[in-house]
């Protein structure tokens, strides 16, 4: 089947930007992205391209080559499912807030509706890509929903998941270290495979493109992400030992990073993980293991996450102690509140839970972050339920000038390592503030010795 029309529902972090890279690689296909979030649509659609609800390098420009000549957005749903030949799932599957798997396992049903609903609409025979992070075996219940609709349409299901890094997701689509496509090993699913493997091999070369069974796909995925964070994981533990012995976490990761066996890539110490990810993956991943009752291989996984969280904690613990042991009225500036750089995403950033931890102890805090808006901190700490939004909206200022956010300030805490915060002049926000001046440094991201000469009290995680 040669592919000339796709749909792909659900228009966020990771269906907006691989809609448009598919659609500027592949001129000849028609894709349409729906969502029915219509303010999102409208950003998408919005005639100045710096507004799309996606911040990511590199990403605007791309919209703007494809959009209204084979790259649409829109809230018509059933449409799209209808003209479509190929239909990409990709909707939030956060982890379940209530019932059995509460707190580990991944939430279904924003698939499970997105599966009924093609269900529904189709009138003829199509491939059903899952492009969401799933749990092993989700491909069963998409089945199961669209093989019994009596409708007589014949569907095959793939899992396609991504590999997506924020901040690089242009780049990390345009030239993939791998694409995965899964399906069934039936001449149908093969059929099914080598359609979605001609759409990519438009511009990624054949021996990037990896095809397996739907299951070995699913678990990818979540092994890939938890393989990652439990590299974080493991030096944010030495970060704490390197602060108790003299050590310097960041030259022990570049000598332990020499080793090809190991090599240096997330060895970077920090105040934690955050992101849409790596949490809810491998929270997925222990409940998976649970209930197959491999207690012991859940108890491994969730370290990670315990350790994480210890981290942010203990980041959080510092301010208050380094500050005499009260921050009590005391204004703390926050540089960052997005997970990581080059995005706006702040899903599980450090950032929230280390404001929570502040304002309990009646802090004052000020946030600058060049991407992310005052109404989505707002939103993620109101999210946490821990105070009233009065509380909140008090406790908290947003600033557009990172100067003004640091005036009277009795410490700073880095939680996104923008760039843009290392060419600041740092001897200005050091004249603007109380004295002593603090400086929590939560990604490495400053040069010390500046700091230091220009007078601040300054700490890093891991030294």
């Amino acid at each position: 089947m040669k592919i000339t029309n796709i749909c792909c529902i659900g228009a966020g972090y990771v269906g907006g930007p691989t809609m448009a890279i598919i659609a500027q690689k592949c001129p000849n296909i028609k894709v349409m992205v729906v969502d029915l979030n219509q303010e999102r649509i409208a950003l998408w659609n919005d005639a100045d391209v710096t507004k799309i609800p996606i911040y990511e390098p590199g990403l605007s420009d791309v919209v703007a080559e494809a959009r209204g000549r084979n790259l649409f957005f829109s809230t018509e749903v059933d449409r799209a499912i209808e003209d479509a030949q190929l239909i990409f799932i990709s909707v939030n599957t956060p982890t379940k807030t209530y019932g059995l798997g509460k707190g580990m396992a991944a939430d279904l049903k924003y698939i499970e509706l997105c599966a009924r609903q093609i269900a529904r609409v189709a009138t003829s025979d199509k491939i059903v890509v899952e492009k969401s992070t799933l749990p092993v075996r989700t491909a069963e219940v998409l089945k199961n929903i669209l093989e019994h609709t009596g409708s007589g349409v014949k569907f095959q299901i793939l899992s396609n998941p991504e590999f997506l890094a924020e901040g690089t997701a242009v780049q990390d689509l345009l030239q993939p270290d791998r694409v995965l496509i899964g399906g069934d090993t039936t001449p149908e699913g093969e059929k099914a495979i080598q359609a979605l493997v001609d759409v990519y091999a438009n511009w990624v070369p054949n021996d990037r493109i990896l095809t397996t069974n739907v299951w070995s796909s699913e678990l990818s995925k979540l092994t890939a992400n938890a393989f990652l964070a439990q590299r974080v994981s493991s030096i944010n533990a030495m970060s704490e030992l390197c602060e108790k012995t003299g050590a310097d976490v960041n030259e022990v990761a570049r000598a332990i990073g020499m080793d090809s066996r190991i090599g240096s890539k997330f060895l970077k110490s920090s105040v934690g993980f955050g992101g849409s990810c790596f949490q809810k993956d491998i929270l997925n991943l222990v409940y998976i293991a649970k209930s197959y009752g491999l207690n012991e291989v859940a108890d491994y996984w969730e370290q990670v996450i315990i350790m994480n969280d210890h981290q942010k904690r203990r980041f959080a613990n510092t301010i208050v102690q380094t500050l005499y042991n009260t921050v009590s009225d005391k204004k703390i500036t926050f540089f960052g509140w997005a997970f990581k750089k080059d995005t706006n995403d702040t899903r599980e950033s450090a950032a929230i839970y280390v404001a929570d931890y502040l304002l309990n102890e009646q802090s004052k805090i000020a946030v600058y972050d060049p991407q992310v808006k005052e109404s989505q901190i707002q939103k993620d700490l109101n999210y946490l339920e821990t105070r009233s939004l009065e509380a909140n909206k008090k406790g908290v200022t947003c600033f557009e000038d990172p100067y003004l956010a640091c005036q009277e300030a009795h410490a700073i805490a880095v939680l996104t390592e923008w760039d843009a915060f290392k060419s600041l002049d740092w001897q200005r926000i050091y004249d603007s503030m109380k004295k002593p001046a603090f400086i929590f440094d939560g990604r490495n991201l400053l040069d010390e010795k500046k700091m230091r000469d220009i007078g601040f009290v300054y700490q890093a995680i891991g030294k």
